[in-house]
């Protein structure tokens, strides 16, 4: 995958998140991490409830959605203040499931590429090997 230079990468799960911004060009990605966001995860996805715990035994799921809710809510933030101008994702397979369903169309335009990968936790060099190979 080719990253303009300043392409943001969120790396996330449904507990963590990573920023990084490329300091590099298209050809040579170079990773730098950026401070982290402030996430409101308090937020459920759309078509959770809040429900009895015999209906939903896993409420940290519900947690997670939220969180990925609230990525999504800051990315779509940051793209509509003009901070973020190219985007890629990265995240487990479930997070990116619930964080696409929030997505603003302004966020749709600026986004270059999502891996649904779980790299939180990972080394920078593992993230960029990953985005290369992509």
């Amino acid at each position: 995958m080719q990253l303009p230079q300043n392409t943001v990468i969120a790396v996330a799960d449904g507990e963590k998140l990573s920023l990084f911004q490329n300091e590099g060009n298209a050809l040579n990605v170079k990773l730098k991490a950026m401070p982290a966001e402030e996430i409101d995860s308090s937020k459920i996805a759309s078509g959770a409830r809040h429900s009895s715990s015999a209906a939903n035994p896993d409420d940290s799921q519900q947690e997670e959605d939220g969180f990925g809710s609230g990525i999504t809510d800051m990315l779509n933030k940051q793209v509509l203040d003009g901070k973020i101008k190219n985007l890629v994702i990265i995240a487990a397979p479930r997070t990116l499931g619930e964080m696409r369903k929030g997505y603003h169309k302004q966020l749709s335009a600026v986004l270059i590429g999502e891996l649904d990968k779980d790299l939180t936790g990972h080394s920078v060099e593992a993230i960029e090997k990953a985005l290369e190979a992509a």
